[in-house]
């Protein structure tokens, strides 16, 4: 076959030229002349677009002003980084506006682009060698988008899966998109195959109003759940944390807890589906690593609240705060005279990264020490939406207190014993309740006026 003739001085790369030419344009290819901000000033222009960044500010002068009556104040300092070296004005920027980020906004049920590509946070860049695969089940969740934020922002790859009962696509819509960021509609009851490094499994409701309406599948996921990530932790040798709960304690006879406390729980009671279902998981957890020598870490975790919480999750503190800001009474179920340690989300997460990069493979008790009565806790909380209100000029009705029947098998103590944690970990929590609270209160302020 004889080929067609070719002009003279004409080579088959300029063909190919004019061909591409012909699709992309002749336009010459120049470089833009604005830079790409750098990610000092990414991180800037996301904390000033929060509506947090003034709220804060005014509320820390409130509280600078109170602290010179208060000579205790002055040693309580909000940390200006968190683990990671983390900026933390950076994660408050994820949480603390309307739409997380200013080129997005909410609908009832998704995520909208406003026309120009997305503008994600500052990640780091890790080397290779350094930058894991991580899978976090129940990442959509409260505790889990917080967790899933930090590792994304340390660098890695995060993998997130979640059924959305308790959790909502809102609270990582911040995230989509970006490269080192996946995120699988899937409950964990069953079988999932992936290749991951490391796997941080949260998945499983935990307030009583959600473990209770269901309690047969919440019985379901703390087995079959934790059954079905320990074997996909086993067939790809990734490490395994378990986020367990002070709930395994039930209603304790000892008092502080410490790990070595084997608890005290009504295996029948109508606690007893996520009780007993996190029990079984630390007994299935352990069982995995002394027959197949998975690599285990177990977090027992203590209460915690911050932002991102459901407020109609029936917690103590999302119950006490959006009631205080509505101005309506605000309901103790007993006398009040039971007692809680209330640690803020960030310092829980700082703990769960911390396990996880330890060689510590015994339960670890994840909570903050400061122990209030729930009557104590309560007139706190609305004396700082009283103050979140004068900041505002809002002149609302202060809520009361009520009291209603205790509710069953609640345990009337509760306060973890923090030394394993700190020996084994060097961790401590950083903030305290006042200080989280404050924050909190500002973020469910801001979800009403956006109902």
């Amino acid at each position: 076959m004889i080929s067609p003739r070719r002009p003279s001085g004409v080579s088959p790369t300029s063909n190919s030229m004019n061909a591409a030419q012909q699709i992309i344009g002749t336009a010459p290819f120049t470089e833009s002349p604005v830079s790409s901000p750098t990610a000092a000033e990414r991180n800037e222009r996301l904390w000033e677009a929060s509506p947090f960044s003034q709220i804060l500010e005014d509320g820390a002068n409130s509280a600078g002003q109170a602290g010179a009556e208060d000579p205790q104040a002055e040693d309580r300092v909000v940390p200006g980084k968190v683990r990671g070296e983390i900026s933390l004005d950076v994660v408050r920027s994820l949480y603390g506006s309307a739409g997380g980020l200013g080129n997005l906004r909410r609908s009832n049920s998704s995520v909208i682009y406003t026309g120009r590509p997305p503008e994600f946070p500052p990640v780091k860049k890790l080397n290779p060698l350094n930058k894991k695969r991580i899978l976090v089940s129940g990442g959509a969740g409260f505790v889990g988008s917080h967790l899933v934020d930090r590792l994304m922002l340390m660098g890695h790859d995060v993998i997130v899966v979640d059924n959305y009962f308790t959790g909502s696509k809102t609270n990582l819509m911040h995230w989509f998109g970006h490269p080192n960021f996946e995120v699988i509609r899937h409950d964990v009851v069953d079988p999932i195959m992936l290749e991951v490094d490391q796997i941080y499994h949260l998945a499983c409701p935990a307030s009583p109003v959600h473990y209770q309406s269901n309690p047969v599948k919440t019985l379901k996921t703390g087995f079959f759940g934790t059954y079905n990530m320990l074997g996909l932790a086993k067939r790809v040798k990734a490490r395994f944390l378990l986020t367990s709960t002070s709930e395994v304690y039930g209603d304790p006879e000892e008092h502080p807890q410490k790990e070595s406390y084997w608890g005290h729980v009504n295996c029948i009671g109508p606690r007893a589906c996520y009780d007993e279902g996190k029990r079984v998981a630390e007994a299935l957890t352990y069982s995995y690593a002394r027959q197949d020598g998975v690599d285990v870490r177990v977090a027992r975790i203590f209460n915690t609240f911050g932002p991102r919480m459901n407020w109609n999750d029936g917690r103590v503190v999302s119950n006490f705060i959006v009631q205080a800001l509505k101005g309506d009474d605000i309901t103790i179920y007993g006398d009040g005279s039971a007692t809680r340690s209330f640690q803020y989300v960030h310092d829980l997460v700082d703990g769960l990264i911390a396990l996880m990069e330890s060689d510590y493979s015994d339960p670890v008790n994840l909570g903050n020490p400061e122990e209030y009565t729930i009557k104590q806790f309560a007139d706190m909380i609305v004396q700082l939406v009283n103050e979140h209100r004068q900041r505002h000029g809002d002149v609302g009705k202060t809520s009361t207190v009520t009291y209603l029947p205790a509710v069953a098998d609640d345990p009337q103590k509760r306060k973890p014993d923090t030394t394993r944690a700190k020996e084994v970990l060097g961790w401590a929590p950083q903030w305290s309740a006042v200080d989280g609270l404050r924050e909190t209160v500002v973020y469910f302020h801001q979800i009403m006026q956006q109902s």
